[in-house]
Formats: C-alpha cells, sequence, structure tokens
C-alpha cells in the first residue's frame, strides 16, 4: 500500500479545519484535508460573532466569504416578555470587528472549502480516518473513502478539527463528560414569508421562554431562516413525546408570543435535526503529534454563538503553532494553546452557566440598563473573551452573580465594583 507523506494532516473542512488549512496554504506547508462528508452538507453553527472575522481575513478566506453577501450580523436581541435588550457590535468595550455574518452553514463551509481548493489545498471529500498510531515524531493514518479505497498517510502533525465527529477524542479515549448540566435543541430552516421589512425581518434574537428554555431565530439573506428551540434535556424530550422532532418545534414556536404570528404554520425545509446533550469535553486537548480543535475538543451551549469562535480560534492557533514546530523552534503547547484555550472556555463557560441559573438575565433584562455594564458584556458577547483588560472577562467567575445579587436587593454598585 503507498503511503501518503504530507506535513501537516487535518481532519475536518468545518471552520476550524479550513482557517487551519488556509493559514498553513500561505505558509508552503504540504497539507492534506479529510473530510467524512460531501459538501455541501447542514450542519448547526448558523450564528457567528466578530472575533471570528479575524480569523477569516487571517486565513486568507475572507475576500471569498464576502463576496457571498452573507446577511451581517450587527449584534443580538434577547426577548423577555415585554423587555427587549439589544447589543449593538459597535458600542462594546475594547477594539475588535463591530459585524460578523449570520449563516447558512451549508453554503458557508462549501464557500470556504471550494477557495481552499481553487488556491491548491489537497481535500478528500468522503474520506474517514478509521485508526492512527503515533511514534513521537511522526504519525500513521488510515482513511478510507466512499469507495472503500483505502490509503496511508504519514503526517508530522495532525490537527483533528472534525467537530462532533471527534476522530482522536474518540479513538485515544480522551472523551470526558461536559461541566454543564445536559440541553438539547431542536431546530429547522423555514422560508420565511412573514419577515418583517427592515432591521427588524433580519436582526438574531433569542426569546426566553423560560429561564432554561429560549428560541432562537436566525434569519440569513436567501429569505430563509433557522428556527431552534434550547432547554434543558427533559423538557425537550416532553416536548418530542411520542410525536417527533417536528412537533416538539411547533409547540415551542406557540409559546412564544414575540414570533408565533411569524411562522405560524410554517412548513418546515427539512426534518427538524435534535441535538441531544451535546455538551462536550476532553481530558486533554493535544499530545505528541496532534492537537485538538473546535468542537473536537470542547463545546459549550448555542446560546451565546461560540461553537465557531472558538473553532476558529483554536484551529489558527494550531495551525501557527504546529508551523513553528515544524520550522524546528520549541512550543510550549500546554501554555500557548491548551491554558490559552481554557481562558476563554473558562469565560464563556460562566456565561452560559449564568445564563442558566438566571443571573445574567437579571443583568440582560434589568430596567433601566448601566451602559457602561452593557458594554463590557458586548465585549464578551462578541468574542473577545481573552482581553482581560475587560472586568467581565478577569472577574468572570465573580461578576455577574455579585451584580444580580445586588441588583435582585435593590443595592447600588460602584463604577470600581467591576
Amino acid at each position: 500500500m503507498n503511503i501518503e507523506e504530507v506535513d501537516i494532516l487535518i481532519i475536518g473542512a468545518g471552520p476550524s479545519g479550513c482557517v487551519a488549512a488556509g493559514y498553513l496554504q500561505q505558509k508552503n506547508i504540504r497539507i492534506k484535508v479529510i473530510e467524512k462528508s460531501r459538501f455541501p452538507r447542514l450542519v448547526v453553527g448558523e450564528s457567528l460573532i466578530p472575533r471570528v472575522m479575524d480569523h477569516f481575513e487571517e486565513a486568507g478566506l475572507l475576500d471569498a466569504l464576502k463576496a457571498q453577501n452573507f446577511e451581517k450580523k450587527l449584534g443580538a436581541r434577547f426577548i423577555k416578555g415585554e423587555v427587549i435588550s439589544i447589543f449593538d457590535f459597535s458600542n462594546k468595550f475594547g477594539e475588535g470587528w463591530n459585524w460578523t455574518w449570520q449563516i447558512p452553514r451549508a453554503d458557508f463551509d462549501y464557500v470556504m472549502a471550494q477557495e481552499l481548493q481553487r488556491k491548491g489545498v489537497d481535500i478528500a471529500f468522503e474520506t474517514a480516518l478509521t485508526s492512527i498510531t503515533f511514534d513521537g515524531s511522526t504519525s500513521l493514518s488510515t482513511v478510507e473513502d466512499s469507495q472503500g479505497v483505502v490509503t496511508q498517510i504519514r503526517a508530522k502533525f495532525v490537527i483533528d478539527a472534525s467537530g462532533y465527529g471527534r476522530v482522536l477524542p474518540r479513538l485515544l479515549h480522551l472523551d470526558k463528560p461536559s461541566q454543564l448540566s445536559p440541553h438539547s435543541a431542536i431546530f429547522s430552516h423555514v422560508k420565511d414569508i412573514n419577515r418583517p421589512a427592515g432591521t427588524e425581518g433580519t436582526q438574531i434574537s433569542f426569546d426566553v421562554l423560560d429561564t432554561e428554555v429560549w428560541l432562537w431565530v436566525i434569519p440569513f439573506s436567501n429569505g430563509m431562516t433557522s428556527v431552534g428551540v434550547v432547554a434543558n434535556t427533559a423538557f425537550i424530550e416532553q416536548l418530542k413525546g411520542d410525536k417527533g422532532t417536528a412537533d416538539a418545534l411547533r409547540k415551542a414556536i406557540q409559546l412564544s408570543d414575540f414570533y408565533i404570528k411569524r411562522f405560524a404554520n410554517t412548513t418546515f425545509e427539512f426534518e427538524p435535526i435534535h441535538l441531544k446533550n451535546y455538551a462536550a469535553a476532553v481530558t486533554k486537548m493535544f499530545g505528541d503529534g496532534f492537537a485538538l480543535t473546535g468542537n473536537s475538543s470542547e463545546f459549550l451551549d448555542p446560546v451565546f454563538s461560540s461553537g465557531v469562535c472558538f473553532a476558529t480560534e483554536s484551529g489558527i492557533l494550531a495551525a501557527k503553532l504546529a508551523y513553528r514546530q515544524l520550522q524546528g523552534e520549541q512550543v510550549n503547547w500546554q501554555i500557548e494553546f491548551a491554558d490559552y484555550m481554557q481562558r476563554g472556555i473558562d469565560v464563556f463557560t460562566t456565561y452560559v452557566k449564568e445564563w442558566y441559573t438566571g443571573n445574567l438575565q437579571t443583568l440582560f433584562f434589568h430596567r433601566p440598563e448601566n451602559p457602561d455594564v452593557k458594554r463590557k458584556i458586548c465585549a464578551v458577547l462578541a468574542g473577545y473573551v481573552w482581553n482581560e483588560d475587560n472586568p467581565f472577562v478577569k472577574k468572570h467567575d465573580r461578576v455577574i452573580r455579585t451584580m444580580a445579587y445586588m441588583l435582585e436587593n435593590n443595592q447600588t454598585f460602584s463604577q470600581d465594583a467591576f
């Protein structure tokens, strides 16, 4: 059997794998990308946050994506009863992009993959990694395509960007339970025939139906809209009953006073997809000869659209470090990769936890709003969770809980407190 020799093997052609490949292609590194699916393919993760724009630009993919005229996302709207809280990315703490996109992921990922292929990147679709061995300096992977053809690939480094496939965590037994409580989601796309004109019709929204139950509405530029419900797993199972996912999603829409008219009697474009107990984690993010990026290492929750951000942040960082290692540099993967990524994960984990405790919702929906607090939270929602000049990043483990307590007890707080 012939053995293909590459410098870096990338598993997965989603956002994480694509930004890694885009960066490395510009460095003239011999890379190969294997992707189990056939593109275009349906996947969740349709709301981006501004931090990802830095990664697409650095990977040389931004111009190709801009040309698609995806729906611009200028902020996010959170709804709870009569109260609406709008976060504007142009009014946030610190520097950074002021906008991003709302995207049908099937189209978005396909555009990135095509752009990489146009630039000469070798992407093998419908090809799965079935086994891998490491001998310290190199790895030997066995892959099989849809026709049953088996080949081997020797690589100096492997970046696992396989997302929900979690290829290396599964093969190397690296999975561990998430620290988040079990939540699930059901979503589909609809023709948004009742979409209001202007900003109202295109704005991404999160409609809070109960402390742990919320509806997402993500409009796309093609006239379609993604609609999904997220809740603790027991509630989702109760919604489903014995009638299935479509009935459950219709019931969730019926619970929304804000959206019931817009999506009443709408037809789903595909059988709603059920993502059950989606939170995931690993015992380690790297090893001798490999790094885990994106959902292959950690997935939290869709409430703040952090999934693609962590995917691209870790993907391009792993590519940079692997490149340096190939040039003979000593790379401290623990400090430069795992510890760095964990800091951002910890911040968003706090925000997800405090969302479901209700503390963060107290800050979002309390009136009157505190503009300074809102700007600092907005920077976190934009994905700038490594900027420790922001006290809502640096003190994430206590500031939300403390402020929520003070607001609920009608106490005042000074600006110096945060």
